[in-house]
């Protein structure tokens, strides 16, 4: 018996094994394999991931390593393979509060391979193989009360030279461009990216979504690095900073965040749940205190806060009309002047039906944005919560995270566990990328981690750039969870637009999120005409259903989402010339239906709207203007549409 395990062992550790996990639906291969890593015949693992084009498989990830340091122990060379658990069936089923889609399912095969370093110290790689992606994580299974340091992983993706890429160069506050490029390396970039990385198979109609999820205590996010090679683009932890450390330190047993990796045609990406299916489930069972929503926004138009009492009245009284249920008050609300208090605004918004979110700095001095330090302790958070909770408060906006440290991934979970005791909804600012907490803390309705319309205020950059920055978005920030973009702006704040009035309609439909917060003022909205106005009016915020219909990133996209039996479309041109944007309707059922439309008008200021009617077989060709777009609301003939 002892021979035929060692014969066993041989085998499992020899450098040409190799395994092959499929895909529930057979179009997606993982293979994981033994290759040389370096000098003295040391070995690493790898995997790499194949899709099914036809009758053939096709390679969307050349071979690329796998691989976790500990400070005490290296897990990347060298490790043996001394087992491997049977394929198991992954069923993913549940319901989103807020998102591209309220009933989630999808289906994967999850096995375990269990690997061995030359100090016989365990370490478990786990891979699932959904039907639109692959996930893995690693594991230290053993057990030790004493703290650990984890410090660095091997993991790559090997992107050859050459391939098409949309890639973030790493911010903490992750509001950045995801420029076009068919090279690894970036002058104004330090080596280091920022999740989620698309990038197209060369020649092929396939995409690949690379970010993480999952993320608990136990784990700090991550970011990709290719410094030391162009082409390949490592997993790397952030470095220690002002009193955190770099990498993550924990007892064991341990476990990672998981890798993931969204693959397939485009409309598999954008329509894809991947980054909530390896999520935890909800915390909590009671969600029926959570209620998503569009919300009047004090800040972009004056670039300032809500110092100035009759401002914030003038949103609430626009939360009124447009039928939105919320007012975000932003930053400086305790120094509120000008003919009221906060007790006074928060007065007249419950006299109004309207209920109020707060803005809260996270801890950070900076800019000097008051309040500040009211939730760096449990102890804190408990007092605050309270209290917002006695006056009537619905939710809180925190600002300003310092990183994507342990120790922050940790605050933010504080945060959400904290508010959710008090029936607190939260959105985060200047903060990480969602990593799947949305379903774990569903109170968490969006997060902002973009270049979005607050940067009309902040430089002139985004006037060129916005329309193609839009056209990209769809297909790299907005899949991985709610974007807190503050679109959907029709005047001018600091900065001018060049995007069309129909482009900016379009974009309420277009970006997802739980709180869509608009973000002009009053008047741009009462100076609407009145079908667009009522486009605008009781505005969904979350979708039962989510189709994209056609698009490229940084050219055009055209999607549609459905709330109810309203199916709500849109389109955008990302470019600076004219573009004709095809809409096909095979997503709706065999009924005839009616299709309210606002597009371009003669000029960027001007929407146009027209109701025709329409059946799936349809196509219509809509003309936009350059930066143009459109919306619309389909109803089937003989049900309610707009009021």
């Amino acid at each position: 018996m002892k021979s035929v395990f060692f014969v066993l062992s041989f085998f499992l550790s020899s450098v040409g094994y190799a395994q092959q996990i499929l895909s529930p639906n057979k179009k997606i291969k993982l293979v994981v394999e033994m290759q040389p890593a370096g000098q003295k015949g040391l070995s690493q693992v790898y995997f790499k991931v194949l899709y099914k084009s036809k009758e053939a498989y096709i390679e969307v990830l050349p071979a690329s390593p796998l691989g976790i340091l500990r400070e005490d122990q290296q897990f990347t060379s060298n490790l043996k393979l001394i087992g491997e658990g049977k394929p198991v069936s992954v069923h993913d089923k549940y319901e989103m509060l807020t998102g591209k889609r309220k009933l989630c399912e999808n289906f994967g095969t999850e096995k375990t391979f269990n690997y061995q370093n030359d100090s016989k110290q365990p370490l478990n790689i786990t891979f699932r193989v959904y039907n639109d992606g692959v996930a893995f994580r690693y594991t230290f299974p053993n057990r030790s009360d004493s703290s650990l340091s984890i410090k660095d992983e091997a993991t790559g993706y090997v992107i050859p030279e050459g391939t098409a890429r949309w890639m973030q160069p790493f911010e903490q506050s992750y509001e950045n461009f995801y420029p076009l490029s068919t090279s690894g390396s970036n002058e104004k970039n330090s080596g280091e990216w920022g999740y989620p990385a698309l990038y197209k198979v060369n020649d092929q109609s396939l995409w690949v979504l690379i970010s993480e999820a999952g993320i608990t205590r136990q784990n700090c996010g991550a970011k990709l690095n290719n410094k030391q090679n162009t082409n390949l683009y490592k997993v790397s932890y952030p470095v220690a900073k002002k009193d955190m450390h770099g990498g993550v330190v924990s007892a064991l047993p341990w476990k990672s965040q998981w890798h993931v990796m969204i693959v397939g045609k485009l409309a598999d990406l954008v329509e894809s749940t991947l980054i909530t299916d390896v999520s935890e489930p909800t915390a909590f069972k009671d969600t029926k205190w959570i209620e998503p929503g569009s919300a009047a926004w004090v800040y972009w138009a004056y670039n300032h806060g809500s110092k100035d009492y009759q401002r914030v009245i003038e949103y609430i009284d626009l939360a009124v009309k447009m039928k939105w249920p919320y007012v975000l008050i932003d930053w400086e609300w305790d120094t509120m002047t000008n003919g009221g208090t906060l007790k006074d605004a928060l007065n007249y918004a419950r006299s109004k039906g309207i209920k109020t979110l707060l803005w809260y700095n996270s801890g950070t001095e900076w800019l000097g944005a008051t309040p500040v330090d009211r939730l760096l302790t449990h102890e804190k958070r408990e007092k605050e919560f309270s209290w917002l909770r006695e006056i009537g408060v619905s939710g809180i906006k925190v600002d300003f995270f310092a990183g994507d440290q342990q120790a922050m991934m940790q605050y933010y979970i504080d945060i959400l566990e904290d508010a959710a005791k008090h029936n607190l909804l939260v959105n985060f600012h200047g903060a990480t990328i969602p990593r799947g907490w949305a379903r774990t803390y569903p109170n968490l309705m969006s997060t902002e981690a973009v270049y979005g319309a607050e940067w009309y205020n902040n430089n002139g950059i985004l006037t060129d750039k916005a329309a193609s920055h839009n056209t990209t978005l769809p297909f790299t920030r907005n899949i991985v969870g709610s974007m807190d973009y503050t679109p959907v702006t029709f005047s001018n704040s600091q900065h001018e637009h060049k995007t069309s009035f129909a482009h900016e309609l379009a974009l309420a439909v277009v970006f997802e999120s739980g709180l869509q917060h608009f973000a002009d003022r009053p008047s741009a909205y009462y100076d609407l005409p009145e079908e667009p106005r009522g486009f605008l009016k009781n505005f969904p915020t979350t979708w039962d259903e989510t189709k994209l219909i056609n698009g490229y990133p940084g050219e055009m996209i055209v999607i549609a989402r459905r709330k109810g039996k309203l199916w709500y479309v849109a389109g955008l041109n990302g470019k600076d010339t004219e573009q004709t944007l095809n809409l096909t309707f095979n997503f709706l059922g065999n009924s005839g239906y009616s299709f309210q439309i606002f597009k371009d008008g003669i000029d960027t200021k001007a929407i146009t709207s027209e109701t025709r009617s329409i059946k799936k077989s349809n196509t219509l060709q809509i003309q936009c203007l350059p930066r143009g777009g459109f919306a619309g609301v389909i109803s089937e003939k003989g049900s309610s549409t707009l009021k």
